[in-house]
């Protein structure tokens, strides 16, 4: 790299004419410049003039501002951009203007914010907001929907074992590893006791999923994936979802499912936790224990009674329910929690751990098939 371009660099980074680098920028530089000082103004060191324009509570400066960043960094670097923007300059307020959301780059940050005041948004707004919404949902749904339905038919069929199958349906792997003490070595070969086959495909539900998500402000992510991972598991015939959110109030969300757009927008983020509240909802829905998935989505800040959370959870296990806690389903590393109730819940032999929405369909198929998810946590602490 040349010195020109690195003091070019460095002026870019530092802001300011009176930084020391000399340098004067022009063109789309310039543009670039005027784009981060409007956000990151005041931040100069050294005695520096720092950044110093900012964007007010103009609603079409604003909007203008939104524009100028998408033609000049990319879509990964706006979104930063803009979640610093709500957090720096109150733009909140401003995101209810129908003007503003057709700037935005959506992502799920954004959607979060949408849902949080989807309340006190006016009508000419909503309409836009849910655009904005349904785009991003769409494509989560993309990400995710395919290798989730592979995964989660793999492990149904996986776990569908016959012990009397037909030909063509022994499970190889498992009838040898199952027969090893029997191998004859004078002939070289295995004498198989027992078969073990694959299940015929069934269309009958197998499992029962029960998605309970803590919908307070600072699970913003995981509520939007989980309502996406909610709706492409509902369009499985083979299992029986439901959705449950809860701050201290509880909000079954089951037979919205079909639309995940209207999932997310029947969530009200913010508020207080009652977790107890919620799984002792939840322990309704279980018909099945053996058969069933509890997966609880919260930090485990429990505004209600710990002890009888706990013992909620303790009696799911013991009657067979498989319950998984994830203290996240996002992108954003590892999370805020209780740590004392997490481990609580893992002296339970209850995992609880922070999960990515790509690990998301590993973690189905294992819970599916009752498989230790030991290997897919050390894979997320990786």
């Amino acid at each position: 790299m040349s010195d020109e371009e690195r003091l070019r660099r460095w002026r870019l980074v530092l802001g300011g004419d009176g930084d020391g680098t000399g340098v004067r920028l022009s063109g789309t530089d310039s543009g670039m410049d005027d784009a981060l000082s409007a956000l990151y103004r005041g931040e100069g060191e050294g005695g520096g003039s720092g950044r110093s324009a900012g964007l007010g509570g103009s609603a079409p400066k604003v909007a203008r501002w939104l524009g100028d960043i998408r033609q000049y960094f990319p879509s990964t670097v706006v979104q930063v951009m803009q979640a610093d923007a709500i957090e720096r300059l109150n733009l909140t307020r401003l995101l209810v203007e129908p003007e503003m959301l057709e700037a935005v780059e959506p992502d799920v940050h954004l959607v979060g914010t949408l849902l949080s005041l989807n309340k006190v948004m006016p009508d000419k707004a909503r309409a836009t907001a849910r655009m904005v919404v349904a785009k991003v949902v769409a494509e989560l749904e993309r990400r995710v929907a395919n290798k989730t339905r592979a995964a989660v038919t793999g492990a149904l069929n996986r776990a569908a074992r016959i012990n009397r199958p037909r030909h063509r349906d022994i499970d190889w792997q498992r009838t040898i590893r199952a027969n090893l003490k029997h191998y004859q070595a004078e002939h070289r070969t295995i004498v198989p006791e027992r078969l073990i086959g694959y299940g015929r495909q069934t269309r009958a539900v197998q499992r029962d999923v029960v998605l309970c998500v803590d919908q307070s402000g600072s699970m913003a992510a995981s509520v939007v994936y989980s309502g996406v991972f909610a709706a492409v598991l509902a369009s499985m015939k083979t299992l029986r979802t439901s959705l449950v959110v809860f701050d201290t109030a509880v909000v079954d969300l089951t037979d919205q499912l079909h639309d995940p757009v209207e999932v997310l927008f029947g969530t009200q983020l913010g508020g207080g936790t009652d977790i107890n509240r919620a799984i002792g909802y939840c322990q309704g829905l279980v018909t099945r224990p053996r058969d069933s998935i509890f997966i609880l989505i919260s930090d485990l800040y429990e505004g209600g009674v710990r002890q009888e959370m706990l013992r909620r959870v303790a009696a799911m296990t013991a009657a067979g329910v498989q319950v998984i806690v994830l203290l996240a389903l996002s992108d954003e590393g590892q999370p805020a929690y209780d740590h004392g109730n997490a481990a609580a819940l893992a002296a339970m032999g209850v995992p609880s751990f922070a999960c990515t929405p790509d690990a998301f369909p590993e973690l189905m198929a294992a819970a599916i098939e009752r498989r230790d998810l030991a290997p897919i946590i050390e894979k997320l602490k990786g």
